[in-house]
């Protein structure tokens, strides 16, 4: 039987096999399909049909299915492969038979041959139809061309191509109006010089690194997205393109580009990036403002109102009214602890600037060589300890007002630059070469008096110029002694509502001994005496406790002391906290820490009273 079937599949002309589709076993097959198939026709007659089939068995097994369904079918869509392995596409006619159920008849024809006879067929049908039938195809080739011709200058982009020498061998309309070049300009020379000779930035541009010669001279599509043609006027356009190797019967011919101008897109783009920096700056600086409020409304003040009924007081607050509403700047004179902060603050709330912040800069706390990124602010990298971008509190203080504390200890090579960018309206953070804009009131505040401080050698004469527009003086506790009973009785309410404490009567014992004090510490001394005394007071009278030393106590013939004393005061403070020490300043138990100061502070007034060692040995 099986020689039988074999005799007959031979006989057939195209190539067949008897396929068991149940068991996968190609029960008999012709020449014909051993060649087809490049299998020894023994070999091809013990080895399972699926092998010829490989990853499209699926699709195989699906047709199979629908043959036994309607007895016979026909597929071009499932590739087979030789027993090499080679790809082969062919149609597949089957039949089912009808005694021997799972027994299917399959046809296989070769579309390549399929496809030769076709054309060979109309070939021949062609030739025998004369030259009128050769005419008509001309004249269909040419309709054809034309047509191509119409919908390469219908294309939006540009398209242009190259041969293998790099000359131009078309252009359509749409690279003509980008490029500003005519086809008779470009046709036939070498259009990498022409259009495509510089980088943006003037560098030469070799043909050699050119993408769209590498696309014909190594056969690589080449897809940019940011390049630079050259129009004929001169001027620059940004383009993406796609660059493809071209070829006339498996031959390199050439390339073809096609191209867009993203000129307008990149403007966009850039300027949608600087948006976002803008918006991305924008977010820190009120990221920034956001913390430095906070960390402001957590922390501990003495109060919130200028309180007392003195003279020297009430002229101040007249002298806040009429400076508030104005742009003026101000320099506030006082002693440390005279509220000098107080003043700068309610002379903000109420300016027009009081829904931005104020932002308070203490230049003695900060550290001489940080002080530059505090002011105007870094960029990451700037210097070594720059990790992150940070605006300074010039820009914090953008729309508002900056409170330059302490203006006396502001290192005198930074003073130049803050005067610069306060005159210019301009601040630039370190490692940064943008001007930001800046719209700012400044108000400063040393602890100086007017008269030395003109002529002290700590501040430039230009920037006391450009800051004493309006002075406001503070003067000290012991010069508005009327101002202690109220301070001290608003300090004591607020301090006792923190340590939830019951409220003392103050006695006028205590008042008098409260005035007869001349407070060098001011109302920051103030403060730590009545918190103190809230401490210490276990019935309902309030228990003061003054470290009245030999210098501090009050002259019975005056009531005051003049400046000169007053300073010989604090240098003998300042050496007798030393001498504690033992010379230390900071750190546990330094002499900073026994004054209650900053240790910046207290260096400060070291080189200002000119203490040496031997001061305090």
């Amino acid at each position: 039987m099986r020689d039988e079937s074999h005799f007959i599949l031979d006989a057939l002309p195209e190539a067949a096999v008897l396929l068991n589709a149940r068991t996968d076993q190609i029960l008999a097959a012709n020449d014909k399909a051993a060649q087809m198939l490049e299998c020894p026709l023994a070999t091809l007659q013990t080895t399972a049909f699926s092998g010829f089939v490989g990853a499209a068995l699926p699709k195989f097994v699906v047709f199979i299915e629908e043959v036994d369904h309607r007895s016979e079918g026909w597929t071009r869509d499932i590739p087979l492969v030789t027993y090499d392995k080679a790809p082969l596409t062919v149609e597949i006619r089957a039949r089912c038979l009808e005694h021997d159920p799972g027994h299917f008849l399959l046809l296989l024809s070769d579309l390549q041959s399929l496809e030769d006879r076709a054309n060979a067929t109309q070939a021949q049908e062609m030739y025998r139809a004369g030259l009128g039938t050769w005419k008509r195809a001309e004249a269909f080739f040419g309709e054809l061309e034309r047509q191509n011709q119409l919908i390469l200058n219908a294309a939006g982009e540009g398209i242009y191509g190259i041969n293998a020498e790099g000359k131009t061998t078309f252009v359509n309309r749409a690279a003509q109006e980008m490029l500003g070049w005519t086809s008779e300009d470009l046709f036939g020379r070498d259009i990498h010089k022409m259009i495509h000779h510089h980088h943006l930035s003037g560098e030469s541009y070799p043909a050699h690194d050119c993408p769209i010669y590498r696309s014909f001279r190594f056969e690589q599509v080449h897809r940019i997205e940011d390049e630079v043609f050259w129009r004929k006027d001169g001027k620059p356009i940004r383009v993406e393109y796609v660059s493809t190797p071209i070829y006339d019967q498996q031959v390199l011919a050439g390339a073809v580009v096609i191209f867009r101008d993203i000129t307008e897109r990149k403007e966009n783009e850039r300027k949608l990036q600087a948006a976002l920096e803008e918006v991305a700056g924008l977010r820190d600086r009120l990221e920034q403002e956001n913390a430095y409020l906070q960390e402001a409304i957590t922390s501990e003040r003495a109060h919130h109102d200028i309180i007392g009924s003195s003279a020297a007081t009430k002229q101040v607050l007249a002298r806040i009214d009429l400076v508030a509403n104005t742009e003026a700047t101000v320099l506030i004179h006082g002693e440390t602890g005279t509220g000098k902060s107080l003043v700068a603050t309610e002379i903000h709330k109420s300016s027009a600037r009081a829904r931005r912040p104020l932002i308070h800069f203490k230049c003695g706390s900060v550290a001489p060589e940080n002080v530059e990124a505090e002011l105007f602010g870094q960029l990451r990298g700037a210097y070594s300890a720059a990790t992150r971008d940070k605006p300074g509190k010039l820009e914090l203080a953008h729309g508002g007002t900056l409170f330059i504390d302490d203006i006396e200890e502001l290192p005198f090579e930074i003073q130049g630059k803050l005067l610069h960018a306060l005159q210019s309206g301009q601040v630039t953070r370190l490692g940064d070469t943008r001007e930001k804009p800046l719209d700012v009131r400044v108000i400063a505040a040393t602890s100086l008096l007017e008269t030395s401080l003109a002529r002290n050698d700590r501040l430039r004469e230009d920037l006391y110029l450009f800051l004493n527009v309006f002075p406001i003086h503070c003067l000290p506790l012991r010069q508005r002694r009327d101002d202690i009973a109220p301070l001290a009785a608003h300090l004591l309410r607020i301090i006792c509502r923190r340590l939830n404490r019951a409220l003392p009567i103050m006695t006028e014992g205590v008042v008098q001994q409260l005035q007869s004090y001349d407070w060098p510490g001011n109302v920051r001394e103030l403060h730590n005496v009545m918190e103190r005394a809230a401490i210490v007071s276990q019935g309902n009278k309030l228990v003061v406790e003054l470290n009245v030393t030999a210098a501090q106590a009050p002259d019975n013939t005056s009531r005051f002391q003049t400046e000169a004393v007053m300073q010989e005061m604090m240098k003998q403070n300042v050496i007798a906290a030393l001498r504690e020490a033992g010379g230390r300043v900071s750190g546990k138990n330094g002499a900073a820490e026994l004054l209650d100061i900053k240790p910046t502070t207290l260096y400060s007034r070291i080189k200002t009273y000119d203490i040496q060692d031997a001061d305090w040995r």
